[in-house]
């Protein structure tokens, strides 16, 4: 971590007692800043505050204080997924105290070189891969951000000869101002967060921060089959890398006769690895590796770590990850699939026919562009949680022969197995968030997992 004593004795409120909440807290403390820690949520929902109070740190639970902005402060930090129409935020804003979050201050004080990873769909596995491709690369590397530790917790132990590998949220990044990786990756943009974001334009240009203060000296790994990116492109001045699985590009990764080819200038390109030797399925995985490839070669990886990568890589938790064999039906755990478009996409993923169980938190999303896929896809559908009603409705007008209601995730997987024949696969892909039955994707995905472990029982 950079020595500095820029903080030492500046009033900084943390807003929010989560993960990025108390790294932020301690590191500031660390830093002789004077830090106070505000949380909504009533004091027995904060465990996290005796040992922020055993550092000295002060902690208010229960409720904002109409007092608390006060104009002696200087810095609010807020967690990334309070809105900024909470009244703490208004009040700074209104008096002109900045508002930012952790990974603005984790960015300063960092002497690793980061790389920003962003996107609707394939942050965490395009972020996992680049940290094992870096490691089996012989690059020193630590993955944080969005997975994992948070980045004030890892910026205390960076170093200058190893990278920080960062997957960010637009949430995260919303709230930046000087950050400036050294290498940074938008891999797609779909409509998402709407009800945080309010419109497109904002998540847009949320997204857009990571390059908002790269030059032509840090590099930008864009998607060239996605018209956000390319729109990207025209904003920002990073050295540009793009990765393709449809075309060739003049600068990047790309696919060619079914080999993935490293591309480093009109003169100079190599082979990677034939598509059919990477071990992760679908084509929105190959767009995250050809994305990792450009980004772990940027960061000084070698094809051969990389191929050894992705020959084994069985992809992360909760995203298409297989689960078990019963009765030869085989049943994978999607449960990171929180909008329709990553849904779409693990639904393409399969030749085999399709269960699908699907729904979660209503933010409004009419699920009208699925109809095709649940067409051509799917078997049979089971719905569940407040998107219930209408993913049924979605079914029907698929033309679905089987299309059930269930109460919850456990249900919808005992009908999933009573509707399943051999060969078939079971898909919980939900295409909504989790926030209506579950507290994480997380904790959804474990719960479909059990559940799946149960019937061999």
């Amino acid at each position: 971590m950079k020595k500095t004593s820029e903080w030492a004795g500046r009033y900084v409120i943390v807003l929010g007692l989560a993960r990025s909440g108390v790294a932020v807290a301690k590191l500031l403390n660390e830093l002789e800043a004077k830090v106070l820690v505000n949380d909504c949520k009533p004091r027995e929902q904060c465990p996290e505050a005796d040992e922020l109070e055993m550092l000295g740190i002060p902690v208010l639970c229960g409720g904002h204080p109409d007092d608390l902005v006060s104009d002696e402060v200087d810095l609010l930090v807020k967690n990334p997924g309070i809105p900024y129409h909470a009244k703490p935020i208004v009040q700074a804003i209104k008096k002109g105290i900045p508002v930012i979050t952790e990974v603005e201050i984790a960015g300063a004080l960092s002497e690793a070189p980061i790389i920003g990873i962003t996107g609707s769909n394939g942050k965490t596995t395009t972020t996992t891969l680049v940290g094992e491709m870096l490691s089996k690369s012989g690059v020193k590397n630590k993955v944080a951000g969005n997975i994992g530790q948070a980045l004030a917790d890892v910026v205390k132990d960076s170093t200058e000869d190893e990278w920080l590998v960062a997957e960010l949220s637009s949430f995260q990044l919303k709230g930046t101002r000087c950050f400036k990786p050294k290498a940074a990756s938008l891999l797609n943009i779909y409509p998402a967060h709407l009800d945080y974001h309010q419109d497109m334009e904002d998540y847009f240009s949320s997204k857009l921060k990571l390059f908002q203060n790269q030059t032509a000296e840090e590099v930008a790994v864009l998607n060239l089959d996605h018209p956000y990116c390319r729109q990207a492109a025209e904003q920002i001045q990073s050295d540009i890398w793009w990765f393709s699985r449809l075309q060739e590009v003049p600068k990047g990764v790309f696919v060619r006769e079914e080999t993935v080819i490293a591309k480093y200038s009109d003169s100079r390109e190599e082979p990677v690895i034939p598509v059919s030797e990477i071990a992760l399925r679908g084509d929105f995985n190959l767009e995250n590796v050809l994305a990792a490839i450009a980004l772990s070669l940027v960061a000084g990886a070698n094809v051969a770590g990389i191929c050894e990568v992705l020959k084994n890589f069985p992809g992360v938790e909760h995203r298409l990850e297989y689960v078990a064999a019963v009765n030869d039906v085989r049943y994978y755990n999607d449960s990171k699939a929180t909008n329709p478009q990553a849904a779409t996409k693990a639904l393409e993923s399969f030749a085999e026919p399709v269960i699908w169980i699907g729904g979660g938190l209503d933010r409004g999303i009419d699920f009208k562009e699925m109809v095709p896929v649940f067409r051509k896809r799917v078997k049979a559908m089971i719905a569940y949680g407040q998107t219930r009603d209408i993913l049924i409705e979605r079914g029907r007008e698929a033309e679905l022969k089987e299309v059930h209601a269930a109460d919850d995730l456990k249900s919808a997987v005992e009908i999933a197995s009573r509707l399943a024949g051999p060969g078939d696969v079971v898909l919980l892909s939900p295409a909504c968030a989790s926030w209506d039955q579950y507290t994480s994707f997380e904790e959804r995905g474990s719960i479909f997992k059990q559940t799946v472990h149960n019937l061999q029982i």
